[in-house]
């Protein structure tokens, strides 16, 4: 399973992301999804929204990619999903939550692995 920290792969491209979160957080989506469909990223799939991304993609399985809302911090719901799955991958460039992750056999894989699976 892919597990996506949203906010930190967004982040780290300047397109301009931080004057719309919620539509920025949908575009991410729709271009994850996208991918899944054509066959450069492998099903299943976790987007995690925090914030005002949530407003941007509701919460749904829909064709191997799931959207969750964090209720409160996404790296507390990354963490919570590494302990009680196996064979997990994170996607983020947070150091801290990546420590996190690993120490719970997680793989961490960094945003600019993901982006080049999108079609951007």
């Amino acid at each position: 399973m892919l597990v996506i920290d949203a906010a930190n792969v967004v982040g780290s491209r300047p397109t301009g992301w931080w004057r719309d979160r919620a539509g920025a957080a949908g575009v991410f989506t729709q271009r994850v999804r996208a991918a899944v469909a054509a066959g450069r990223l492998e099903p299943d799939v976790l987007i995690v929204l925090e914030g005002r991304a949530r407003a941007g993609a509701v919460e749904a399985d829909v064709d191997g990619v799931k959207v969750v809302h964090a209720p409160g911090a996404a790296d507390d719901t990354i963490a919570a999903i590494a302990e009680n799955q196996r064979d997990v991958v994170v996607a983020t460039a947070d150091r801290e939550l990546a420590r996190r992750v690993r120490s719970l056999n997680a793989e961490v894989v960094g945003p600019s692995w993901l982006i080049d699976q999108l079609d951007y």
